[in-house]
């Protein structure tokens, strides 16, 4: 980078260490104040810090590189404002009321320990193979493809840049979450959404203008076929056979990843947990949904622009991955790419900082606070940092792993959501509209959604870390299992139960794991002990009082009713135009 460029950066992290030291200076001396910011955040700080903890690693990365490899056909997964819009209409009241810290602490008002405890694990696991892993590595790579630096010598020792940048983010975010806590998440957020935002939309259109505007980047992505019918890289709508994105899996597997990922992970959550009021946390999300509407044109497009400029000669994408952080390299003018990299980086450290304190606060609050009642609040805030230092290891350790079983980036992410989506989602969703649900159907529920995902992950390992390499060296997974499950000719029973297991697509692996979930909920509730209607109460729609009701009622106001609309109007459209 140029000398611009450095300044431009060190004055973005001035303001960063300027932030941080600010809230050092605050008073932290309870645990509502370190994991939940005091509960006393606004609406501009609550949407803020939602939109940044979403856009990391997986957006930068992960998302312009399925703009890459696939065109708009991952953009469901993005054009999920209602979601969130669900999550400040429908299930804030519920979280606000509960004075809950956590989803898992939720769970126990509505289940029962039981339930809190698998929720906790499975959403520790979940940080593990999924933001932990995704977010580390893909910093790696944004390092080491703007830098361009492959190796540095360290005491005479050659060092993978790729590892040298990765480790270093973590260690610098883990510094400020670590002492800061949600306050530094939440206003370092602030900061970093603005500077993210100006220098995304500057290389869209920095992009478009060096491949000659809309009109030309969409004939050229409608000129490549997916080989699936008449499907080409610019519908939001592919064939029932395209064993990725069939439309008979997308339309209701993201939304299942979607309601589990904006309504009931304790990742996004937590940021409406730490608003004054619940008027505040509506508004927040209402703010969030705006926000949310940009990473289709800001991510993916960059990486059909990326794909559409290397199909025209003027860029070398060898992996789609590397769509972003090419652009960012070879595009932009000095100053910009300074900007840019702050940009990014601000993403990482957020996302990485979101995680850093949900992990702390679940695994404080919900194991070692829960089995030490009497544990003083300062030693719970040490206990939680301690505990974010384990999860970031694990994830560390699990990059290797996820490095062999993704076909890219944002694919591997959304997929290993998949398997962990669709129990919790269901527990939530009968717990909070179906009064009905009882402890053990809530309990078993979980478990056994978690349980089936893991064993599909499993199998997802052995398939393309061992079947696979062991038969066709640099094989396609996709493609060879689909052969294979089609033909196991050479294969012996256990790989042939493997592949053919693994060809089932996993949208609807997803979709058909989700129904189970609810029959067998269902099921169990018919003939297990009902809860009393005063452990009910004011935590599903059958049991809210009158009182309740007029307290939500009245935090509504006219704007947040325009809002929203306006935000499903855009969500119409654009489905109207990319169908």
């Amino acid at each position: 980078m140029a000398t611009l460029d450095w300044i431009v950066l060190g004055i973005f992290f001035l303001a960063l260490v300027g932030i941080v030291w600010w809230v050092l200076k605050q008073k932290e001396e309870t645990s509502v104040d370190y994991f939940l910011a005091g509960r006393n955040a606004g609406w501009f700080v609550i949407g803020a810090s939602i939109f940044a903890s979403n856009i990391g690693s997986e957006h930068l990365i992960g998302l312009a590189g399925a703009g890459a490899e696939s065109g708009m056909a991952m953009a469901h997964w993005e054009m999920q404002s209602w979601l969130i819009l669900i999550l400040g209409w429908v299930f804030v009241p519920f979280y606000a009321r509960s004075m809950v810290y956590t989803m898992p602490e939720f769970l126990e008002k509505r289940f029962g320990g039981g339930s809190r405890t698998v929720l906790s694990l499975i959403s520790l696991v979940s940080y593990v193979l999924t933001k932990v892993a995704v977010t580390v590595w893909a910093a790696g790579i944004v390092f080491k493809t703007i830098f361009e630096i492959d190796f540095i010598e360290v005491w005479g020792y050659q060092l993978d840049f790729f590892w040298v940048g990765a480790i270093g983010l973590v260690i610098i975010t883990g510094l400020y979450t670590i002492f800061g806590g949600m306050k530094s998440v939440l206003y370092t957020s602030a900061l970093q959404t603005p500077v993210l935002l100006i220098g995304s939309i500057v290389i869209l259109i920095v992009g478009l203008n060096q491949l000659g505007g809309w009109s030309e980047l969409e004939s050229i992505i409608k000129a490549q076929p997916t080989g699936y019918g008449d499907d080409n890289m610019m519908n939001l709508m592919r064939s029932p056979r395209d064993p990725q994105f069939p439309w008979t899996g997308v339309i209701l597997g993201s939304a299942i990843i979607g309601f589990w990922y904006w309504c009931t992970d304790q990742y996004i959550v937590q940021r409406t947990l730490s608003a004054a009021n619940m008027g505040q946390a509506r508004r927040g999300t209402i703010f969030a949904g705006y926000l949310k509407l940009l990473p289709v044109f800001i991510f993916l497009i960059p990486g059909m622009i990326a794909f559409a400029l290397s199909q025209q000669g003027m860029l070398n994408l060898e992996n789609p991955d590397d769509a972003f952080p090419l652009l960012v390299a070879e595009l932009l003018p000095v100053g910009f790419k300074g900007l840019i990299v702050g940009g990014i980086t601000a993403a990482l450290m957020s996302s990485l900082g979101s995680l850093f304190n949900s992990s702390a606060t679940l695994f404080t609050v919900d194991f070692y606070k829960k089995f030490r009642p009497e544990t003083p609040e300062k030693k719970l805030v040490y206990i939680g940092r301690v505990a974010t230092a384990v999860i970031v290891v694990l994830g560390i350790l699990w990059i290797p792993v996820m490095e062999s079983i993704g076909d890219f980036l944002y694919v591997y992410l959304q997929d290993i959501q998949s398997l962990l989506a669709p129990g919790i989602a269901t527990v939530f969703l009968l717990g909070v509209f179906w009064k009905g649900t009882t402890a053990k159907a809530g309990f078993w529920g979980l478990l056994v959604g978690f349980f089936l995902g893991m064993f599909r992950l499993l199998f997802r390992v052995i398939n393309n870390v061992f079947v696979i390499p062991a038969k066709v060296s640099g094989s396609a997974t996709l493609e060879w299992t689909q052969e294979k499950a089609a033909n196991p000719a050479g294969l012996n029973w256990f790989e042939t139960f493997t592949v053919k297991f693994m060809s089932l697509n996993w949208l609807h692996y997803e979709i058909l794991l989700f129904f189970f979930c609810i029959l067998l909920v269902v099921i169990i509730s018919r003939y297990t002990e009902k809860p009393s209607k005063e452990k009910l109460k004011g935590l599903t729609f059958g049991s809210v009082s009158k009182e309740q009701k007029a307290e939500t009622r009245s935090s509504i106001s006219k704007w947040d009713i325009i809002n929203t609309g306006i935000i499903v109007g855009i969500i119409i459209a654009f489905y109207i135009y990319f169908w």
